[in-house]
């Protein structure tokens, strides 16, 4: 199978397993990537997702041995240009080239990075809400030498992550990113010893779902609604969003303290 699900309680692991391509993407295995988190999203009891991938590589990016199938300019037009165009306005979006790339999920995920993540696979691994890296893990723009360009949502993530002057120098040089500039700069949040990225972010994910999810979700959703906007037209979207997560768990969550759990800021048996 291209693409592997394991279940933990309320973390679901989706793991690319194509590690004889790098886990690179082609049509196959972008349907079953974007299937998979389809399927994490409408799952009551998954609260947070991992995304992997097997064989010591997090994905190479697309495929280029597909691409390279689509030199009839018909075949070309019809499997990328049209199947997979961006609609205008709020209507529903075909799965992006790398595949999950243009879903808005309610539920936060986590990229463990082992390895290459590179050009569309770099870009998989900035749809994810947090990136924890292997030290010997790195990223980069890698299509920047065959006139490829991204189309996963990287020219729109990356300038968010890390501002447009990094962005637009990481982008159009093509270089490579090691783990090291990543957590300096903001690419990703945690780096941990080569080998250690999947069980790191399987740990990450049990520490957030072990908590109320409605208002993990909220607060998830504001971040990322709210930016750009100014203070004032932020602080009504943070309000619409929040407040029905404040109603359906924040009553119990203060007779939970009021009981004497959680005192002195403690996390433990809340």
């Amino acid at each position: 199978m291209v693409v592997e699900v394991e279940k933990n309680g309320p973390v679901t692991t989706i793991i690319n397993n194509r590690p004889e391509a790098r886990n690179a993407g082609d049509p196959e295995t972008t349907d079953a990537l974007t299937q998979a988190f389809m399927d994490f999203e409408a799952d009551k009891n998954a609260s947070v997702a991992v995304f992997w991938g097997a064989g010591g590589t997090f994905c190479a990016g697309w495929d280029l041995k597909y691409a390279a199938t689509l030199t009839d300019p018909e075949k070309f037009n019809k499997e990328v240009v049209q199947d997979l165009a961006m609609p205008m306005g709020s209507a529903p979006a075909p799965r992006g080239p790398l595949g999950p790339s243009r879903l808005e999920l309610s539920k936060p995920v986590i990229a463990a990075v082992e390895g290459a993540a590179v050009a569309g696979g770099m870009e998989l691994a900035m749809w994810c809400d947090m990136r924890v890296m292997a030290e010997d893990a790195y990223f980069g723009v890698y299509c920047r030498r065959w006139g490829i360009p991204l189309l996963d949502g990287g020219t729109v993530r990356m300038p968010r992550l890390i501002g447009e002057g990094r962005a637009m120098e990481i982008a159009l040089t093509g270089r490579k990113v090691s783990a090291e500039e990543s957590l300096r700069i903001g690419l990703c949040e945690r780096v941990v010893p080569a080998g250690a990225a999947r069980a790191e972010a399987e740990n990450l994910a049990r520490d957030i779902a072990r908590f109320p999810q409605a208002a993990v979700r909220a607060d998830r959703r504001n971040i990322i609604e709210t930016y750009g906007l100014s203070i004032r037209d932020g602080l009504r979207m943070e309000w619409a969003n929040g407040v029905h997560a404040h109603v359906e768990e924040g009553a119990a969550g203060a007779g939970r303290f009021a009981s004497g759990k959680g005192r002195s800021g403690s996390y433990d048996d809340i």
